[in-house]
């Protein structure tokens, strides 16, 4: 099979103008009430009826007429009798005439003959007067026989009275199209009675993950054969559902022409725009361009644009298609930046409100590849005061550092890691520290840490982190830690093992670890030490360089070739997998419960928690240290007390 090459790059531009070029409309869909919300008109609603449909009162108290109050007040109030009462949801049968009053709840049709109300507390009730016929004298009579009302205030025509179409009046136009149904929206409708609106359907959007290395969360994976779990299909379908596409995942398909080919067609058919991830590189077995071209019509390949650059845009029978790469971080960002929009725009949904803050490079940035980059970064508070910023909960003043969260596009916590991305243009080589940049935040909602820390794996450190709210911490390691540290990005580094120097910054807390040699259960091949890695024929797994157990390990190889009279490197050389460095402290004992090693470095900890045998080889500091510029900030202060007390290792 013949290589495609990239050759001439499409600009981010005109891949965005073959996206719009597409058509991603899904039509039109009848909705019920309940389900409307968050969906977008595609037809002026008008007012089939009024709102309220008859003349109602505002407050509970009494209807009357506005005349038999002029002129009354506190000192002279009007008497009138109350011939009756109306309650919401009644038919009133009175007749109102001069003198008389209904006494009415609030939202009851207003009686006839009445044109204003009064507020029970602007009156008293009071029992009739009435004249003895014989003697001349005042008797009561029975409420039930008519009681009268004082009125102590004079109101106008419509005082206090909803008349009918005062909210909405029929025939008046409701709700325009492009609306987005909103809460206020349904209240409206259900006061309408509409029960069912036409809405712009949601874009299907079918997703296809390719490549045979895929499995389903769920699924069982096999690592000797480099089978990782599919993590795009679900990041993307987020991605679809929040710009507001329906998202439909297909069966994975794998490297097979005609079984992408299949699964491809299958989802153009049944939807309005088909996401591929994987299979877009120049690599000969990547093939789904291959597939577009003949199939349907191939409208560019290749972007220039970092990370991205392997992106397919075209059609497939009637759908539009995109074709992201493989990689998540890729994935990702090709779709938030070209294809999310699309989606939005199709849906009628309007552009996210834009949630950006302003902050300074902690540190330099190089890049000179001549792509527009789309840097991912994680942003941090230099200083005790951490004011809120109206959309992403920091401070836009100078006080927010910027910091790049590089893991390489295949690393799925590079954004996981992030709050945003910066925008590198073509022509920036160079990011220096203390520049500023905007960052254009992955939702407003984004919450930065209030704390972040770098440094060593550590399961104390895990701990206490659960202690803290809204943590931050990026197990690089400790050497990396000091880097960092000393460059000013983290508020606390973690540093485990010896320093080869001294560091400026306060030290807020330690405890001890004990290491050694994590092995099978029971021992069986019976380790003591160092030694017998050395003189036997054993296989071995290390730490990375970074690790401060790596670092400690390589000092007890320099003791052992002290007392022997050896050169270390001799040492190092007899042991097998020595160079073979993993990076998380559970690694190396995970490697010897799959079998692939007798021995690996780690803490006596971890082969506790996975019932694995030890061979101690020594205690070992875990020293945490503070930005001396951090030290007052409430995060570390917070960190520094639960320090106080000595963690123990469990």
């Amino acid at each position: 099979m013949s290589r495609k090459e990239f050759r001439d790059l499409a600009s981010p531009e005109a891949a965005r103008e073959a996206i719009d070029s597409l058509s991603l409309e899904g039509g039109i869909d009848r909705v019920e009430l309940e389900d409307a919300r968050g969906r977008v008109l595609v037809a002026r609603l008008d007012a089939e009826l009024d709102v309220p449909g008859f003349d109602r009162a505002s407050l509970d108290g009494y209807a009357l007429r506005a005349r038999d109050t002029f002129g009354a007040d506190e000192a002279d109030p009007a008497r009138l009798e109350v011939v009756g009462a109306v309650h919401a949801g009644e038919e009133p049968t009175i007749d109102l005439e001069a003198g008389q009053a209904v006494e009415i709840s609030t939202g009851a049709v207003m009686p006839s003959g009445a044109d204003a109300m009064v507020p029970v507390e602007r009156t008293d009730r009071v029992e009739p007067r009435s004249t003895d016929s014989a003697n001349g004298d005042a008797v009561s009579e029975t409420a039930e026989d008519g009681d009268e009302v004082l009125i102590r205030t004079s109101v106008a025509p419509g005082d206090n009275v909803m008349f009918a179409g005062a909210d909405v009046a029929a025939g008046e136009r409701a709700l325009g199209p492009g609306t987005t149904i909103t809460p206020r929206d349904i209240g409206l409708l259900s006061a309408l009675g509409v029960d069912e609106v036409p809405v712009r359907a949601k874009p299907r959007v079918g997703i296809v993950s390719t490549g045979d290395e895929l499995v389903r969360p769920g699924g069982d994976l096999d690592s000797e054969r480099g089978e990782i779990y599919d993590v795009n299909s679900y990041t993307i379908a987020a991605g679809v559902e929040d710009a507001g596409g329906e998202a439909v995942l297909y069966p994975h398909a794998g490297d097979d022409q005609d079984e992408m080919e299949r699964v491809l067609r299958e989802a153009a058919d049944e939807c309005d725009l088909v996401l591929s991830s994987g299979s877009t590189s120049a690599s000969a077995v990547d093939v789904i361009y291959r597939i577009i071209e003949e199939q349907g019509e191939l409208l560019l390949h290749g972007v220039s644009v970092k990370p991205g650059k392997p992106m397919l845009v075209g059609r497939l029978e009637s759908s539009a298609y995109v074709g992201l790469p493989g990689y998540p971080v890729s994935a990702m960002m090709v779709f938030r930046t070209f294809v999310a929009p699309a989606i939005r725009k199709a849906a009628g949904l309007a552009a996210p409100k834009a949630a950006t803050v302003s902050g300074r490079m902690a540190r330099s940035e190089r890049y000179a590849e001549g792509r527009l980059r789309l840097m991912p970064v994680g942003l941090v508070t230099s200083g005790p005061s951490e004011p809120a910023h109206e959309s992403a909960g920091v401070d836009g003043d100078g006080k927010t550092l910027v910091y790049p969260v590089d893991k390489g596009s295949g690393a799925t916590t590079s954004l996981a890691e992030a709050d945003g991305v910066v925008t590198v243009d073509p022509e920036t080589d160079y990011l220096e520290e203390g520049e500023s940049v905007t960052v254009d935040l992955f939702s407003p909602d984004v919450q930065p840490p209030t704390l972040l820390g770098v440094g060593e794996d550590d399961p104390t450190m895990n701990r206490l982190l659960d202690g803290l709210e809204n943590p931050r911490y990026l197990s690089v390691g400790s050497r990396p830690a000091v880097r960092r540290l000393r460059e000013g990005v983290p508020d606390v580094a973690v540093i485990a093992g010896p320093l080869e120097r001294a560091l400026e910054a306060e030290e807020i807390g330690r405890w001890s670890r004990e290491w050694g040699l994590v092995v099978r259960p029971g021992n069986p091949q019976e380790l003591e030490g160092l030694a017998e890695l050395v003189d036997r024929d054993l296989r071995f797994v290390n730490r990375t360089t970074d690790s401060g157990l790596r670092s400690s390990l390589e000092a007890a190889v320099d003791d052992l070739a002290a007392d022997r009279g050896r050169d270390r490197q001799e040492l190092i050389a007899a042991i097998d997998g020595f160079d073979l460095g993993l990076r998380a402290h559970e690694s190396p004992a995970r490697k010897v419960i799959a079998g692939d090693a007798d021995a690996g470095v780690g803490l006596r900890a971890t082969a506790d928690r996975l019932n694995l045998g030890f061979v101690p080889l020594g205690d070992q500091p875990v020293r945490v240290f503070a930005n001396p510029d951090r030290t007052a900030k409430e995060s570390v202060q917070e960190l520094a007390a639960a320090l106080e007390e000595p963690p123990t290792e469990h």
